[in-house]
């Protein structure tokens, strides 16, 4: 009997993760293809602002990150940095020393590669309208691990933390981009990220995407 109600209990929980994932992947499409349409008329303005000085070049930013099981993929971003800032970077032992030292960023006052523009962009969360596109493409989910580089997953420091990190989609927002972002730190990060995974849900996404909106508007953590 008792086993009976073992099985019926996991039926029902495989059941409700599959309706859970059923309902995200409705949500992600809808709530990406409207945010889209909304921005549509930035993409012709910021085509503009890309011809001109210092911005002057493409107008996303396509870097690989890792996605789900592993899967890479190329993020979109409105270009907030000097056209070919990446190998700027590696071209500067001291910054590229720093940067690798600081879980991959820079602070935006020590980092020459950004421009006026895209200072504000990133202060206002702008630069991330693109990776509607990447959530589309089923790439990415609005919730979710966000999507790093592959250098950054020797953090995870067990398989099993790695495995888990990798079985969801990456998100626009997620626990660390809501609840601290570059205040949090590897290992933290970690343990913040993989919390998430365990306790996913869809009163939890929305739960996140309130407080993602909180803190893009206090520009809390934002570099």
């Amino acid at each position: 009997m008792w086993k009976a109600m073992g099985d019926l209990a996991e039926t029902h929980t495989k059941k409700g993760k599959v309706l859970y994932r059923l309902l995200k992947r409705f949500f992600d499409i809808v709530i990406s293809t409207l945010a889209l349409v909304v921005c549509s008329p930035l993409f012709l303005i910021f085509k503009v602002v890309y011809l001109f000085g210092e911005n002057k070049g493409p107008m996303l930013y396509k870097q690989l990150r890792v996605g789900k099981n592993g899967k890479q993929f190329l993020i979109y971003k409105f270009r907030s940095m000097v056209n070919g800032a990446d190998n700027k970077l590696k071209a500067n032992p001291r910054l590229y020393k720093k940067y690798l030292q600081n879980d991959f960023k820079l602070p935006v006052d020590d980092d020459p590669r950004i421009t006026h523009f895209g200072h504000f962009i990133r202060l206002t969360s702008l630069d991330e309208i693109p990776q509607f596109i990447n959530v589309l493409k089923g790439e990415m989910s609005l919730v979710g691990p966000r999507p790093i580089v592959e250098a950054e997953l020797k953090n995870y420091d067990t398989p099993e933390h790695l495995n888990k990190f990798l079985s969801v989609k990456p998100g626009i927002t997620g626990c660390w981009q809501a609840f601290g972002r570059n205040k949090i730190g590897y290992p933290k990060r970690c343990n913040v990220e993989l919390y998430y995974v365990d306790h996913a849900s869809l009163l939890f996404d929305l739960k996140i995407i309130v407080k993602s909106f909180s803190s893009v508007l206090k520009h809390d953590g934002v570099y």
